[in-house]
């Protein structure tokens, strides 16, 4: 699951399936990708759970798989905290090197 939303064009897909289920020609349209790019992309996404696909007349429809995604979201918000106040004392440190330039 790592793997395959480490892909910044599969993270986009998830962001634009966040907003509720998407035929792929929405997909296609709002990404502005390819439908042979697009599909590739659902297929990882699929067979690691983050997607799911009904059948829908001649259409596709695809819907964000929460549940999937929650060991991700568990694992960074566990980390979260830690990240914020690493990124804090590195602004700290910036802070002061420009200082001493100066």
């Amino acid at each position: 699951m790592f793997n395959a939303v480490a892909e910044p064009r599969r993270r986009q897909i998830l962001d634009v399936l966040a907003g509720g289920e998407r035929p792929v020609n929405d997909l296609v349209h709002l990404l502005r990708l390819g439908q042979p790019q697009v599909s590739k992309h659902l297929r990882v996404l699929r067979e690691v759970g983050a997607v799911e696909v009904r059948d829908e007349g001649r259409q596709r429809m695809y819907r964000l798989n929460s549940h999937a995604l929650k060991p991700i979201h568990d694992w960074v918000k566990r980390y979260e905290r830690s990240w914020s106040e690493r990124f804090e004392q590195l602004d700290v440190v910036l802070e002061e090197l420009k200082d001493k330039e100066r």
